[in-house]
């Protein structure tokens, strides 16, 4: 038995059309054949497996199994992808979920060391030199394994260092068993703990040829690598404690600062909420700080000298204004505005919107790993932005989203929804995939699935446009052309809306005719707010389109609606001229009455 420390192993095997069964078959008798002699256990060695071909499937973590039997089992029902050869994204999903502590990895803290043994037969479709550095810079050490048809230069750009010891290339799968007993003795070394006498005052940890000394909680290694010393555990730094730190024997307790109490986790501290206390008389809000409280007016308010009671002084909070958007205060009055894109309408309240044009939009966001989470917030203020410009019913415009990173997710279909405040909400519910950027497959989702009728598309028969909106900050890790060329060919108005590192050859691949009215970009995700406006010049021209019925001005029924309209304006027209009647009526008798004060003082 392999006698040397704890490892986490996890092995990604390529499962790709390439490798035949029975060529699967003798890499199964290969992990089984090295698990056989790993001493495995929740504090020995740790072993997962990944399969993966154009996806990436997890057969079971480090977390999941403890004993040979039960890997042997799993290893046993693996059923084979046959599919492409993506040795990029495997690495990645090893490195971002498999060595995660969450699916069983030990913390990096404790030195155990991680490894990543690498199965193929044949070259990488995807890039695999920058993810697999990524990879060992995270402290994976990675076997690169390959198999007759393997490409050697992928095997070597995979690889930890020293290459000699970490790339291995077997000429037959029949071999592969025989290699096995050989890879064992590259895993396996002496316990020097064991066999050595080691001297550490507490723990002895062993690695590869060697090992070293740690110390229990509350002491530190000496100079001298071996004996411990007790320290003020509140020196280190990794106590928590929100607001200060006491040692006591070598741990340590959190005490918080004057008008704060300790939390039940014992190390953050929440101030005193001294307006719960019920008598601080504030007549609009009441608001907490260190060893008391202040009061607070709402917006358009004014603090009395009482520093309790509050007076007005914004019109839009004082009144009903009715304002659809926003209501703006002047001096003794106010004024209604509308979203950037939108005007007011006669009425002085209400907004335009680009509503008589129907169409089904799916948006299909970019949520990978570059993007980070600050930016997704604005990515997703951006998509309501443009929801904003619609008027969205279950029989006027349509809106789907769709994130995508390694992975594709419908976050709604076109029918989830049927009021604009509704997907807004959703929107703003949307949590950040992370991971990388297959641009590609979120397309392909998009034709297959997002534009059909099971999710809300209507037909295409109806005549209502079909727009899709990309949204991407990075180059796609897969191709796109097909899949965009599709979307195009199928009859969906595609649009290309890219920010920062985003490559402008993709964002002009996936962009509909005219390119230049169908594709946006800008540099930072801060300044991205004017593409809205770019995209409601664009979409909103194609008013009219849909199930919308055009009359014969001739017809009676129009001939009727237009008299009926027109005495409508008239009679309008009439009331306002009546009362500017008046006004100038009442204006005269006030200057003829002027006129009578001045005579008789004279």
């Amino acid at each position: 038995k392999c006698r040397m420390g704890p490892l986490d192993i996890v092995f990604v095997i390529d499962s790709s059309r390439s490798v035949r069964p029975f060529e699967f078959e003798t890499m199964r008798r290969f992990m089984m054949d090295i698990i056989g002699n790993l001493d495995v256990g929740p504090n020995a060695t740790r072993v997962g497996v990944i399969q993966y071909s154009s996806q990436v499937q997890n057969i079971f973590s480090l977390k999941t199994f403890f004993t040979r039997a039960e890997m042997e089992r799993a290893i046993n029902s693996i059923i084979p992808l046959a599919q492409g050869t993506m040795t990029g994204l495997a690495i990645q999903y090893a490195m971002n979920v498999a060595f995660t502590t969450q699916e069983g990895a030990r913390p990096l803290h404790k030195r155990i060391p991680r490894i990543a043994i690498i199965v193929t037969d044949g070259r990488p479709q995807d890039r695999v030199t920058e993810v697999a550095t990524q990879a060992r810079n995270a402290g994976i050490e990675i076997y690169a394994v390959g198999i007759q048809r393997a490409d050697m230069n992928s095997l070597r750009a995979m690889a930890s260092l020293p290459l000699e010891e970490h790339v291995f290339l077997v000429e037959s799968f029949e071999l592969i068993q025989q290699f096995a007993k050989q890879f064992q003795d590259k895993l396996c070394g002496v316990d020097m703990c064991v066999e050595r006498d080691h001297g550490c005052q507490h723990s002895c940890i062993s690695t590869p040829g060697s090992f070293y000394c740690e110390c229990n909680p509350g002491y530190r290694l000496n100079v001298d690598g071996k004996t411990c010393s007790p320290i003020d555990a509140c020196a280190d730094g990794r106590h928590g404690c929100q607001h200060h730190c006491v040692s006591v024997r070598g741990s340590y307790v959190c005490r918080c600062r004057a008008g704060y109490y300790l939390s039940q986790n014992k190390r953050s501290c929440t101030m005193i909420d001294y307006c719960s206390f019920g008598n601080h008389s504030c007549q609009h809000e009441c608001v907490s700080i260190p060893n008391g409280h202040y009061c607070r007016c709402h917006s358009g308010f004014m603090l009395q000298p009482d520093s309790k009671s509050c007076r007005a002084t914004d019109l839009c909070n004082g009144v009903d204004h009715g304002c659809e958007f926003k209501c703006v205060s002047t001096e003794g009055s106010y004024h209604c505005v509308c979203p950037e894109g939108q005007q007011l309408q006669a009425d002085g309240k209400t907004c335009s919107k680009c509503g008589s044009g129907h169409v089904d939009l799916v948006m299909v966001i970019d949520g990978s790993k570059s993007v980070r989470p600050q930016n997704f917030e604005l990515v997703k203020q951006f998509v309501n932005g443009i929801v904003d410009l619609l008027e969205v019913s279950p029989h006027g415009t349509r809106v789907g989203l769709v994130q995508y990173s390694s992975r594709v997710r419908t976050e709604f279909p076109l029918n989830k929804y049927h009021s604009a405040d509704e997907i807004k909400k959703a929107v703003m519910d949307v949590e950040y995939m992370e991971k990388g950027t297959m641009t590609g497959l979120a397309l392909k989702h998009m034709v297959e699935h997002s534009f059909s009728e099971l999710e809300g598309a209507r037909p295409l028969s109806h005549n209502i446009p079909r727009i899709g909106l990309v949204f991407t900050d990075g180059r796609s890790q897969d191709d796109i052309s097909e899949w965009a060329r599709r979307a195009k060919e199928s009859g969906i108005v595609m649009f290309a809306v890219g920010v920062g590192k985003a490559v402008e050859e993709e964002l002009r691949a996936i962009a509909s005719e005219p390119v230049e009215q169908h594709f946006s970009y800008s540099a930072d995700f801060t300044t991205m707010t004017h593409l809205v406006e770019n995209f409601s010049l664009n979409i909103c021209p194609e008013e009219g389109k849909g199930e919308t019925e055009i009359r014969s001005p001739c017809e009676c029924e129009a001939l009727v609606q237009f008299q009926t309209n027109t005495v409508a304006i008239l009679q309008s027209l009439t009331e306002k001229n009546i009362l500017w009647a008046r006004s100038l009526a009442q204006m005269t008798a006030r200057l003829e009455d002027l006129e009578k004060q001045i005579a008789n003082k004279k």
